[in-house]
């Protein structure tokens, strides 16, 4: 397949275009910063700002996917405001180039913890997450309105961690609305992991139209 990702080199972005390229597929890597990117036979890196939704249309047009893992970065002092701003081009541009296959990674803090409470409003949630957390809960609730896309949001699980008990197991666990815990009653999961999770979803859809999540 022809994938086109949003947030290349960001922490998800990297683990998810090593997913694709181990998989075979080719792979349109977007960034702010192209840099870091070594292109390759299944690699092409572009240069794109975000927020401009008419450059980002040119640059996914004819991809069968593309997949956002879209961060206004978790120093920003604007970063909620930037986030759904960035959000909302990236989902246009995709819809102006005619992709109908658009997956977006969120975060874990909309997930439903107890009876209508968010773990982003559960007062132990760390306040330096919280202005991302509220961003990406906020954009889900606008994205559940698109009806032109074949859209999936992905919330990783409530810790998600670089190599996290053995790097890339290749397997998970999924729910929709509330984390998934193991025996230890921890919600946990690999970026690794979360990667093989989002390319098992390009490749045999399975959460159109709605949010998962995924854990061990």
């Amino acid at each position: 397949m022809k994938v086109a990702l949003v947030g290349a080199t960001g922490f998800v972005g990297t683990a998810i275009l090593n997913e694709l390229v181990q998989r075979g597929h080719q792979v349109t890597a977007l960034a702010r910063n192209t840099a870091a990117i070594v292109p390759n036979e299944r690699i092409i890196a572009k240069q794109v700002d975000v927020l401009k939704a008419d450059q980002l249309a040119v640059v996914v047009k004819g991809h069968d996917a593309v997949i956002s893992a879209y961060n206004a970065g978790w120093t920003n002092p604007n970063l909620y405001a930037e986030f759904l701003q960035g959000a909302a081009a990236i989902q246009e541009g995709v819809k102006k180039a005619g992709v109908s296959r658009f997956l977006v990674i969120g975060g874990a803090g909309s997930l439903y913890v107890a009876d209508g409470v968010q773990a982003v409003d559960t007062a132990d949630f760390p306040a330096e997450w919280k202005p991302g957390a509220l961003a990406a809960r906020d954009y889900l609730n606008d994205l559940k309105n698109e009806q032109e896309l074949d859209w999936t949001f992905l919330s990783p699980a409530l810790e998600m961690h670089q190599g996290t008990s053995g790097e890339r197991k290749g397997y998970y666990r999924t729910g929709l609305e509330t984390p998934v815990f193991n025996e230890e009653g921890r919600s946990v999961i690999s970026v690794e992991d979360v990667a093989v999770a989002i390319v098992d979803e390009v490749e045999n859809p399975q959460h159109t139209g709605r949010r998962f999540t995924v854990a061990y």
